[in-house]
């Protein structure tokens, strides 16, 4: 398992904390600290287990109001950082 710690941008969540599989592949966890509770723990339980590209392939370029990304956009974020690390090590 990889993990990553993430700060993203322009949304109320101050960190997101995401591990993938060995090989980047497959989301193992995610958890968002601060943002709207309800929404960001709804997201996290609904990507666990689930490819990384497909969740960004669904889920990147989502916005809340006028910030031009999200919670669930920065995640992706965050993913496709963790996936490209993972893979780094295993090289």
């Amino acid at each position: 398992m990889y993990a990553l710690d993430f700060r993203p941008s322009r949304v109320c969540t101050r960190n997101i904390h995401v591990e993938v599989s060995d090989d980047g592949n497959t989301i193992e966890n995610v958890v968002f600290f601060g943002g709207c509770n309800g929404n960001t723990k709804a997201v996290a339980k609904l990507v666990q287990g689930k490819p990384v590209d497909e969740i960004v392939e669904l889920l990147a370029g989502n916005q809340c109001l006028t910030r031009g990304t999200s919670c669930a956009d920065q995640m992706t974020i965050a993913l496709r950082q963790a996936q490209a690390e993972a893979r780094a090590n295993i090289a």
